[in-house]
This record gives C-alpha cells, structure tokens and sequence, in this order.
C-alpha cells in the first residue's frame, strides 16, 4: 500500500518516520500553494491513501496542546488513532491564521468546528475528484484559550511565505514579544513530535503485512 503525508511546512513533519510504502509532500501553506503541489504530484504518481497532515488552531476549548486530532472515513484508520488517544473532530478551513482568542471564539461560533487549519479542505477536494481517500490526521499546535504570540498573517507574502524582513522588523519593533515567540517555538516543536510518533505508528501498521 502506498501513502502520501502532506505536510504544508517541514516543521510540521520533522519527526514523521515514514515506512516502506510511504512518501512525504511539502506543499507550502494555504489552499493555492497546496492544490498545486499535489495536483503536480498525482500528475505522475498515484498513492492508496492521501493523509492531510500539520498543525491545527484549536477551537473547542477542551482540545489542548499536542492533542492529535482527525478526520477520516477509513474504519481502521480510526480505530488505530483512537487507540493512540487521538480525538475525531469537525474542521474548519481557513485562508489566514486564527491569531486571537476572540478570532477562534467568533469561529467556533459560526461553524461548530473543533480546529481550524489552511490546507485540507483543497486536499480533500482534489482526492475526491481523482477518487483516492483522504484523511486528516494533524495536532492541536495552539489552543483555543490562547493568543498567539504574533499576527502571523502580517508577516507573510501573498504566496503564503513567512516574510522574514518584516519578522524581524516587527520584533525590533516590539522586542518584549521575543520570549513569548520562543515559547511558541517551544510548543510547536512539542506538538511536531505529537504527531510524528502518531503519524509514524499509523502509517508503519498500514505498511506492514497483515
């Protein structure tokens, strides 16, 4: 069986191990960058199962850091991340990053979703419509009772790319916000390794022989 892990950046799968049978896609952040590295790549190759994989804002407010969460119709998918403690959840799609508490509040509200991220629901798309099955498997990388740290939408080019001439300008500008980006970079890299041992332990059983 051949699986495809989609991750948008390579912070998201530094600690993915992927088995025999198993290849990763570094799309890029948000809808365009995503639809047009995949689109590429099942252009020449065709995989058994396509995961959307990466961080999650949370929204439901009991969902912490580091919690795997998932979507996928695949029974056994399912039962082997619930086994792991993962948790089935409703997501919602977005073009910008959910910075603020007030921000997830308003679209927990709006869509009843659990966790909101930039790239699945165009990856979902194109499997539909090349008749491969997706499933999401990502990790909550902040929670719904935190702010970020920084409005990342601000710092980006219109490709969905960390511009890192204004970061850096907007840290001189505000350098009391470096300890709490360091703290951050803490967490994420705490909830990457969350879900590389999930996404490593789901992907090796579905690789090996029955």
């Amino acid at each position: 069986m051949k699986n495809l892990v989609c991750f948008a950046v390579r912070e998201e799968g530094h600690f993915y191990r992927p088995g025999a049978g198993t290849e990763v896609l570094y799309t890029g952040m948000g809808a365009a960058n995503a639809r047009k590295a995949l689109s590429k790549y099942l252009h020449e190759e065709r995989p058994d199962h396509v995961f959307s994989a990466g961080f999650a804002g949370g929204l439901d407010p009991m969902l912490r850091l580091g919690t795997v969460v998932f979507n996928s119709q695949d029974a056994a998918i399912s039962k082997t991340l619930e086994k792991q403690g993962a948790r089935g959840c409703n997501f919602l799609w977005t073009e910008k990053v959910a910075v603020t508490v007030a921000e997830k509040n308003r679209l927990r509200a709006d869509s009843g979703a659990d966790a909101v991220e930039m790239e699945s629901q165009v990856i979902g798309d194109i499997c539909r419509e090349t008749n491969i099955p997706c499933s999401i498997v990502r990790v909550i990388s902040d929670t719904a009772l935190e702010d970020l740290p920084l409005d990342f939408n601000q710092v980006m080019t219109q490709g969905k790319r960390i511009n890192f001439p204004k970061l850096a300008l907007s840290i001189i500008i505000s350098p009391g916000r470096i300890p709490k980006l360091i703290a951050f970079r803490k967490r994420t890299i705490f909830a990457a390794e969350k879900l590389g041992t999930a996404l490593s332990e789901l992907t090796g059983s579905m690789s090996s022989p029955s």
